[in-house]
């Protein structure tokens, strides 16, 4: 396994693919910008050159393994950013365990990232590499929260993950993964609960939340599930995980007029805030972790590329398919994202 060369950004022409480039080369990290359309990644690149030249460009498409295999040629890693990830993500997978190097995702699609668990485990270990699903905003944020909240305890009576976006700008991506995750459930909504994820045709039910201030009690969509439901039971034996959605973001996402997300500062991100409210309960008593930050896609960047950076050094508690909380330190994560966002538990 090599871990000096460099980390291949699957995808990074794309919105949330652009943070994470600028992630890495902000940290010093050599970077392969990777995806399907070989023109966009030239176009980048130029955008992206300096005084160190520009970076490499490796163009390749998920249904084809050999360019996949040349793609990631020397890398020492590969960050997957390209959705639908029920379309890329287990050929990315399959190419990186070939290649040995360990593979994180941002994928926020609950039925691809279970898919990592379910079809790839086995092969992961037996290859000895890292495989870190939904290690974003979505799934891995809340993931690290629950773990930490947890305080070394592995079970729990119940998770639940309360999102209070100020907005929601989706990007095409989003969108274009929300379709597929629609069709790929015939329209039903999902719930983790009785120890299993559990597909149903209940309508969505409003619930009030009480929310740390700045945001207070407030209105919010019960069982809007997110990939915490796939991630979370994957470590924590937990017979309940609930994500809930504050009403206003939820409505954003449902308006097919809603804007994508547009830059309101130099780093590019949108001036959407949030925070995340996760509460655990243990032998009957609740604990709490909450993270406060700008930008949900932004954010993504620093989760996905701390992530790679501690697998790169060393810092990985096990090998196979892992979600964050397992992975890692979950503490010593969040307290590395403080630049990042504000987190107390």
């Amino acid at each position: 396994m090599s871990t000096t060369g460099p980390v291949v950004v699957y995808g990074a022409t794309g919105h949330t693919g652009r943070f994470v480039v600028a992630e890495l080369r902000r940290r010093g990290i050599a970077t392969v910008l990777s995806g399907r359309d070989e023109a966009r990644l030239d176009k980048l690149a130029a955008e992206l050159g300096g005084q160190d030249g520009l970076p490499a460009v490796a163009a390749a498409s998920a249904d084809d393994p050999a360019a996949l295999d040349a793609a990631l040629a020397g890398a020492a890693a590969v960050i997957n950013c390209a959705g639908p990830f029920a379309v890329t993500g287990g050929p990315l997978i399959e190419a990186a365990l070939r290649a040995g190097i360990p593979y994180v995702d941002v994928a926020a699609e609950i039925e691809a990232n279970a898919a990592a668990f379910a079809t790839h485990a086995e092969a992961a270990r037996q290859a000895g590499v890292e495989v870190v699903p939904a290690m974003a905003f979505y799934g891995g944020l809340g993931d690290l929260l629950a773990t930490a909240a947890l305080d070394g305890a592995t079970s729990a009576e119940e998770v639940h993950v309360a999102y209070g976006l100020s907005s929601w700008h989706p990007t095409p991506g989003t969108r274009t993964a929300g379709q597929v995750s629609h069709e790929r459930r015939a329209g039903r909504r999902v719930r983790y609960t009785g120890g299993a994820l559990q597909y149903h045709d209940d309508a969505p039910v409003q619930q009030d939340w009480d929310f740390p201030q700045p945001l207070g009690r407030r209105p919010v969509i019960a069982e809007f599930s997110m990939a915490d439901i796939v991630t979370v039971p994957s470590h924590v034996d937990v017979p309940e995980v609930r994500t809930s959605m504050i009403v206003q973001a939820a409505r954003d996402l449902a308006d097919q007029g809603t804007p994508a997300p547009r830059a309101a500062d130099d780093q590019g991100r949108s001036d959407q805030t949030f925070v995340v409210d996760v509460r655990v309960r243990v032998a009957g008593r609740e604990r709490r972790a909450v993270a406060r930050g700008q930008d949900i896609y932004a954010i993504s960047a620093p989760l996905a590329v701390e992530a790679v950076e501690r697998l790169l050094t060393g810092r990985g508690r096990t090998t196979g398919v892992a979600s964050a909380g397992a992975m890692f330190d979950a503490a010593d994560f969040l307290r590395a994202l403080s630049p990042h966002l504000s987190v107390s538990w």
